[in-house]
């Protein structure tokens, strides 16, 4: 049996094989946060296609921590109700989920929370929206939020969280010197800027107990001037590992790296595939938690190498599954070719739209009969 297909565990978690669902927003919430029954179809979908651990979109903590419109939110109890439907769903289905919770930060969408978006330092120049610096106290409300959040997430059923601590959102931002220019206990070394995201870890796990699965997702580097260094995000996981993580998901770049961002394009032979393998590689080194890749895997072939040679314990995907939600059952069946996603970012338009996350490829074959 490929390695691909055995059954882990991350905590008291157990994952039928080691493919994740990476966190991708869908913009099929309501304007509220709240869950659709096309949301849940799309996580359904997910489950039936034989993703081991899905991980749905960022889910805003609190209401000006809102990075996306039609996002998911998890900042209030009236929410649960409705991301009980989606677990549900998905747990009959014998999938996995995890919540990914997530705070915006400076790049909040001030036209829509109304609110100024939080930031750990005024910016160079003139900001393009209103910004305040964070104080000490907003930094305690702030990690309030994520513990309050991963509480509302166990209730709904979900069977693990994982902190966005990636792609230049508000807990990235903490740990990059290219955002984060404090001179106070959170600014300056790497000691203080991780602060805030070992906080956030520490009141999560609190809400949550032990036994529950607590993940964070991080960059390897952010590919700015200034930004977090690879060096720098390993002296950091041994941090999240020393306070008890469970695992890593490992990103990179942020949402002003340009072509270097999270969701590179053309990905259109193996050896473009994996383009954080290497930082995995150095990760592996001092980390000793599971470890899950993220970033252009897009073939069977490619992916069990990853596992086989030590790079990682997990391999996470966010744009194939938009076109392919049932991948890993071809996989399984022995269909082993690779992901027909095209890594041409479409997929984001029609979100933006206000129509959902889809594969525009996809949709205009279904549309001529090809489909």
């Amino acid at each position: 049996m490929s390695s691909l297909f055995e059954t882990t565990q991350i905590n008291k978690m157990s994952l039928k094989n080691r493919f994740v669902r990476s966190a991708t927003w869908e913009g099929l919430a309501t304007e509220e946060g709240a869950c659709t029954p096309a949301l849940v179809k799309l996580m359904t979908d997910l489950a039936d296609g034989g993703v081991g651990m899905i991980i749905p979109g960022h889910a805003y903590v609190q209401p000006e921590g809102q990075a996306s419109p039609w996002q998911t939110g998890i900042y209030h109890d009236d929410l649960i109700d409705g991301l009980t439907e989606m677990t549900d769903s998905v747990h009959a289905r014998g999938g996995r989920m995890v919540l990914q919770l997530a705070h915006a930060g400076r790049f909040a969408l001030t036209h829509i929370t109304g609110k100024p978006a939080l930031a750990l330092a005024a910016s160079k120049g003139k900001a393009k929206s209103p910004q305040k610096v964070m104080t000490p106290e907003d930094f305690q409300q702030v990690t309030e939020a994520f513990g309050q959040a991963a509480r509302r997430a166990k209730a709904a059923g979900f069977d693990g969280v994982q902190i966005h601590a990636a792609h230049g959102y508000l807990l990235s931002q903490a740990l990059s010197p290219q955002f984060n220019r404090r001179t106070d206990a959170y600014g300056g070394s790497l000691k203080n800027r991780a602060r805030f995201l070992l906080e956030v870890l520490e009141r999560t796990r609190e809400a949550v107990g032990p036994d529950y699965p607590v993940l964070v997702k991080m960059n390897s580097e952010d590919f700015l001037d200034s930004g977090l260094t690879l060096a720098e995000s390993v002296q950091v996981g041994v941090m999240l590992q020393e306070r008890g993580l469970d695992a890593i998901e490992l990103s990179g770049g942020t949402l002003v790296s340009g072509e270097l961002s999270p969701s590179r394009a053309g990905i259109t032979s193996s050896d473009r595939e994996a383009y954080f393998k290497e930082a995995a590689r150095e990760f592996k080194k001092h980390v000793h938690i599971p470890l899950i890749l993220v970033g252009g895997n897009r073939s069977h072939e490619v992916a069990e190498r990853l596992i086989d040679e030590g790079y990682a314990d997990y391999i996470s995907m966010s744009r194939p599954f938009i076109r392919e939600p049932g991948l890993i059952n071809r996989w399984a069946a022995g269909d082993l070719r690779p992901a027909t996603c095209l890594s041409d970012n479409q997929c984001f338009g029609p979100a933006l739209a206000g129509e959902g996350i889809q594969c525009v490829v996809e949709k205009k074959l279904a549309e001529k009969g090809e489909g």
